[in-house]
């Protein structure tokens, strides 16, 4: 799909009743991926994402100078770990919109000696850096700013990773803290890290702990305001297999919702390593009935898609905020979302583009000190603008399930992390079963 292509949104009367297959987990594959090129071995990962983020991350893998081995169409991709050293002693990259990438390989570059040019897309030289670039600097790293300081693009040298205390901010990302975890077991002493302020969306961070523990690194975690990493750990080469998506299955729980129906959504369970599995528990206070079947997790909505409003914490599962503001104007009462002013910093300016669309759609919706109140109405058609955020699109599909006339502007943007949901959505509306 073009920048100038637009998606109709089909509208619906009645229940939907559909399964839905979700592709991996973006966070758990770019964590796997630079997981697996620190390792002392081959790793072989099953179910991949092929996104856009993803095939960046792959990409600067490559020419870093790692074998890497793909076969999208299986959706397996094998990588020779380097024990933590990086092939080759210079480099460019490009990481386009991917902040996980930008922000794991910037650490990743930090253990060589060598000198690398990072580039970006302009939509990722505008999302924060500094906080990441900071306890980089502290570590021995120089940085070389090409535009705007502290920010994408930039040339960085590294000194060998020595290790030792550093501070960070991890308020408007958790990513800061992950990349720092994730290749701190290769310093030349062990990596102590105490938090500076709040920590973004904790979930994430209880997720990057555990996928290390899983192939053979241990941190020390003092109440998610001290960790350490002990030196002398590697990663070590294992076969992997990658969750789906929980993020992305939001959206097709949420049609349930919205429609009364069921989804049956595959191979999504409830002891899943992702954060925004607990979004349930959510759908769960709208009325909604969830059981955990064998062949994945089971939702079906409240009975004629009447759900009320609800006051919720959303500081766990953030990109669950425009999935949930996507439902508010059909709740019965006012839905208050708290504690996500960190996305403002994400591929947009997310709570100033729900106000912005919501208002389009002739929906109130206010910013709070730390989130967003949205009152219920009746939307009108209109042409959704997404912001080059895959996360608006999808989620601002859902209101045209119940409102005819909704058209989503630029559905390609959710290439990033995936390509195809517009034909599983439509498939979704169309399935009966």
């Amino acid at each position: 799909m073009s920048e100038n292509e637009v998606f109709e949104v089909p509208s619906t009367s009645g229940p939907l009743n559909f399964s839905v297959t979700i592709p991996g987990s973006k966070s758990l594959t770019n964590r796997a991926l630079l997981i697996a090129a620190l390792g002392n071995q081959v790793t072989t990962l099953s179910n991949v994402l092929f996104s856009d983020d993803s095939k960046h991350f792959m990409d600067s893998l490559v020419k870093l100078g790692f074998k890497v081995e793909v076969d999208e169409t299986r959706r397996l991709v094998s990588i020779r770990g380097q024990g933590g050293k990086i092939p080759n002693r210079q480099g460019e990259i490009y990481v386009g919109s991917a902040g996980t990438a930008a922000r794991f390989l910037t650490a990743m570059l930090a253990l060589s000696k060598g000198r690398y040019l990072v580039q970006a897309s302009p939509q990722m030289t505008a999302r924060p850096m500094k906080p990441l670039l900071d306890p980089l600097t502290q570590l021995g790293v120089d940085f070389n700013f090409l535009q705007n300081s502290d920010s994408l693009p930039y040339s960085l040298h590294g000194n060998g990773f020595k290790g030792g205390h550093v501070t960070i901010n991890a308020s408007q990302s958790s990513q800061f803290l992950s990349a720092l975890l994730l290749v701190g077991c290769y310093g030349e002493q062990d990596l102590v890290i105490t938090l500076d302020g709040d920590l973004a969306a904790r979930p994430y961070i209880e997720m990057t702990i555990q996928m290390m523990a899983d192939f053979g690194v241990e941190v020390v975690n003092r109440d998610f305001q001290h960790f350490e990493v002990p030196c002398g750990q590697m990663y070590h080469g294992m076969n992997y297999a990658i969750e789906p998506d929980a993020s992305n299955a939001g959206y097709f729980l949420a049609m349930a919702v919205l429609s009364g129906g069921s989804a049956l959504v595959q191979g999504v369970h409830l002891d899943s390593l992702q954060g925004d599995i607990k979004f349930v528990e959510a759908l769960k206070q709208l009325g909604s009935r969830v059981e955990e079947h064998p062949e994945g997790l089971w939702l079906q909505g409240p009975a004629g898609g009447v759900f009320p409003g609800i006051d919720i914490d959303m500081g766990g599962m953030p990109d669950q905020t425009m999935t949930l503001a996507a439902l508010a104007p059909f709740a019965t009462s006012t839905m208050n979302i708290r504690n996500i002013s960190l996305i403002k910093y994400h591929e947009s300016n997310r709570v100033e583009a729900i106000i912005h669309e919501l208002a389009r759609l002739g929906i109130h919706a206010e910013e709070t000190e730390t989130g967003i109140k949205i009152e219920p109405g009746t939307p009108v058609a209109a042409e959704i603008e997404t912001y080059d955020d895959h996360r608006m699109a999808m989620a601002f599909s859902l209101i045209g399930l119940r409102v005819p006339g909704v058209r989503i502007k630029n559905p390609g943007c959710t290439a990033k992390t995936f390509g195809d949901y517009f034909e599983r959505f439509r498939k979704a509306v169309e399935q009966r079963i």
